[in-house]
């Protein structure tokens, strides 16, 4: 028996609704529909398609339920812009991921912090600047960091991409990011690298230095989590 016969699923398996769906999609992209576009109403696309109503209407439902499209009073359905986190934002709970994926989440924090220094340099401002400054300043007096306040420096800095989606984002993170760092601060082999990078030393890279200095500087400083990759 050939062991890959079992990949391709059968479209007889489909049910109507999932060929509704699909054919609906394919039918948007085709034709190019933009936001705020109108759509076939029920009875028409259900017409066309050759099915009932109600097969129609719970493949719109699911369309709805992703965002894609919305019902209008006086519009009926129209393209909809949809919202890209919706979604992820329902099920990022560390508590119900595998450690493989809070793993994969938590390097993909990781990488995504090592490339924000363009951005923090092209759209500091002194504002930006004052409030970073007001949280390094507190923290210097702390003894150890807790997760709050490593969440209170970085989130500022997500902040001052300026990218919303992106900071977005990382808010939705950050329950992993907790349970992962309470993780490693509870084992036994944590420890602060040789040459550490604080808060402080990342702001005033911020406040005087370049991108280049600020992506190294960083580098150092996120070094215990690398650490924790490698092992």
């Amino acid at each position: 028996m050939n062991p890959k016969s079992g990949l391709l699923e059968p479209l007889e398996s489909l049910s109507m609704t999932d060929r509704v769906e699909n054919i609906l999609r394919e039918y948007f992209t085709e034709n190019a529909f933009k936001p705020g576009d109108a759509l076939p109403n029920e009875l028409e696309i259900a017409q066309k398609l050759n099915v009932s109503r109600n097969v129609v209407r719970e493949a719109l439902s699911r369309l709805r339920m992703l965002g894609m499209v919305e019902a209008r009073p006086r519009r009926g359905m129209i393209m909809a812009q949809p919202d890209l986190l919706a979604g992820i934002e329902k099920v990022l709970n560390p508590f119900i991921l595998s450690k493989s994926n809070q793993k994969d989440i938590f390097e993909l924090r990781l990488i995504l912090e090592m490339g924000i220094a363009e951005f923090l340099f092209a759209r500091k401002t002194q504002q930006d600047l004052d409030e970073l400054e007001a949280i390094v300043e507190k923290q210097k007096t702390l003894p150890v960091l807790s997760k709050e306040d490593e969440i209170e420096f970085h989130g500022k800095l997500y902040d001052m991409t300026g990218n919303e989606t992106f900071q977005r984002f990382q808010s939705l993170l950050f329950p992993v990011f907790e349970h992962v760092f309470a993780t490693l601060t509870t084992t036994a082999d944590h420890v602060a690298p040789a040459n550490p990078v604080t808060h402080y030393d990342l702001f005033k890279i911020l406040n005087d230095g370049t991108p280049e200095e600020f992506r190294k500087a960083m580098h150092i400083h996120l070094s215990v989590y690398y650490n924790s990759i490698r092992r």
